[in-house]
């Protein structure tokens, strides 16, 4: 693979929150811990360094029992044993549970995390840092993570179960996987196929688990479900808390009117109780009105009713977007959280939640974003004089500018000016002769300046006509490598690009040229 890079901002392709986060970090020191650079890892690891032997246990005994679903590898062993030492230290990313994993961004983001965690045993040799994927296994936006785009199509899995994914039955999922081996009719030794063999379970957060194991298991990477009692009882004293003072709203309220002064819009709002009741089938939002709490399936509670169930059944009890990574980083010993923009933009509404609950706000990264261009699309591009990078554009402007660069050059600089001095004659003449005719004269010149306007279209239109094949082979590519008018790495999922099947190959590939101090948009040609 040929790695080359790509201003963010040149591309037009982010955020300006995400450019900025990126670019110029210090904007946010009131919102953040402090602002990632290698050295500030050290100053990190000193702060987390108090976290509590007995979590370190609890998390070790609920991932010893979730991988006795797989076979781990080595590494995966290593790094699970690891986390019992008071020397190891995780860095962490998190995603739903996309069908097959969903856009290749996924993909990215748990790449980038193993790398960071890479790099940071490099620097700190006498710690330990073991990457984790983080599943969103209670989410209940069904409609977000039931389809995903491949070879041109989209794969969808139809079915009528409600509540957290996670628990959704995996039954009807083969008729998906069907659809997907079908691409690989004629490569039955496609090494993909064993891949896909392993998406099935009990439920969708097994599929996924098996999944995403089954893809970087030689990376070391720790796959984490922590829908479970035993790691909900840890994060009980928040849940508690939140009930009684509703601290988490007030603190986000504060974050928000200090992003807004810097001229950005809060991407999460607060509710006055920002817990979830769950069970089979349902996600339900704790309703906290006139000292009273309710949900459709518990009815109305006090404040001792609600906390006695919380503390005798947290396993029933889902923290929202806003409470989510307070408990990441109540149960794991984490120093850096890996997302996209959108996610870091609402991590930092959190620096005040973190601070008020006494637990230490991780260093956060915004992922790498990669864009692939395979050998094809390389040709095509070489062939019409044009980069990569040229595509950012929109494709009109590429095609005006294809045809004014190839094609010769249109003066009609000489029309115009006869055209402003006929106007302008006509004009003189007939208001000269009627000044009640100056809307006449001032219709007659506006027919004229159309008509001219007509003949330079006419003419242009004509010279584009003679690049119709250049240009829809420049429309082809623009759709290729931008599907939707989009970065690739929000739509394709990763198999789009390993038409082979050899999987291993690519994320291999991906693997080395992922960088976590990459700053600009990777750009790799397959």
């Amino acid at each position: 693979m040929q790695k080359t890079t790509f201003s963010r901002i040149d591309s037009k392709a982010f955020s300006k929150f995400s450019n900025d986060f990126i670019y110029q970090p210090d904007i946010f020191r009131d919102l953040i811990h402090r602002v990632s650079k290698l050295e500030a890892f050290e100053q990190q690891i000193t702060d987390k360094s108090s976290f509590p032997t007995e979590k370190r246990a609890a998390l070790h005994q609920h991932l010893t029992e979730q991988y006795k679903a797989v076979d781990a590898t080595e590494n995966v062993e290593k790094n699970i044993a690891l986390l019992r030492d008071s020397q190891t230290f995780t860095v962490t990313t998190g995603h739903q549970l996309n069908l097959l994993t969903g856009p290749i961004f996924f993909i990215y983001k748990i790449l980038h995390t193993i790398r960071l965690a890479e790099n940071l045993k490099q620097r700190f040799s006498d710690y330990n840092f073991v990457p984790v994927y983080w599943m969103a296994s209670e989410d209940h936006d069904f409609e977000e993570i039931n389809h995903t785009h491949l070879f041109n199509r989209k794969i969808t899995w139809e079915t009528q179960q409600s509540g957290p994914v996670g628990e959704f039955e995996t039954e009807n999922l083969e008729s998906v996987l069907e659809e997907v081996k079908a691409f690989f009719a004629n490569q039955p030794d496609a090494p993909l196929l064993n891949v896909l063999e392993k998406y099935t379970g009990k439920n969708l957060s097994e599929a996924t688990f098996r999944l995403v194991h089954e893809l970087f298991k030689d990376y070391g990477l720790v796959i984490l479900d922590a829908n479970s009692a035993s790691l909900k009882r840890e994060f009980v004293p928040v849940m508690l808390r939140e009930t009684e003072t509703q601290f988490a709203g007030q603190e986000v309220l504060k974050a928000n009117e200090k992003l807004e002064n810097l001229g950005y819009k809060p991407q999460i709002f607060a509710r006055p109780v920002n817990l979830f009741y769950i069970g089979k089938g349902f996600r339900e939002r704790i309703v906290f009105e006139n000292g009273i709490f309710s949900t459709e399936h518990l009815g109305p509670l006090t404040l001792a009713e609600i906390k006695a169930k919380i503390e005798a059944s947290p396993e029933q009890f889902s923290p929202n977007v806003v409470l989510r990574p307070l408990y990441q980083e109540t149960i794991l010993p984490n120093l850096a959280y890996i997302g996209g923009g959108a996610e870091i933009a609402y991590w930092t509404q959190l620096k005040g939640v973190f601070d008020a609950a006494e637990i230490v706000f991780p260093i956060l990264q915004v992922r790498n974003s990669l864009h692939l261009v395979d050998k094809n699309s390389q040709k095509k591009l070489s062939k019409l004089g044009l980069r990569i990078t040229d595509l950012f554009h929109d494709l009109n402007e590429l095609k005006n500018r294809y045809v004014q660069e190839n094609g010769e050059t249109l003066d009609f600089s000489a029309i115009e000016n006869k055209s402003a001095e006929l106007q302008s004659s006509l004009n003189t003449l007939i208001t000269a002769f009627d000044a009640n005719l100056k809307s006449f004269a001032e219709a007659e010149n506006t027919k004229i300046s159309k008509q001219v306007e007509y003949i330079k279209a006419k003419i242009q239109k004509q010279q584009k006509s003679q690049f119709d094949g250049e240009l829809k082979i420049l429309e082809d590519l623009k759709n290729k490598l931008f599907p939707q008018n989009a970065l690739q790495e929000r739509h394709d999922n990763f198999i789009s690009f390993c038409p082979d099947g050899n999987y291993e190959s690519l994320i291999r590939g991906l693997y080395e040229n992922v960088d976590p101090w990459e700053k600009d948009l990777i750009i790799l040609e397959l």
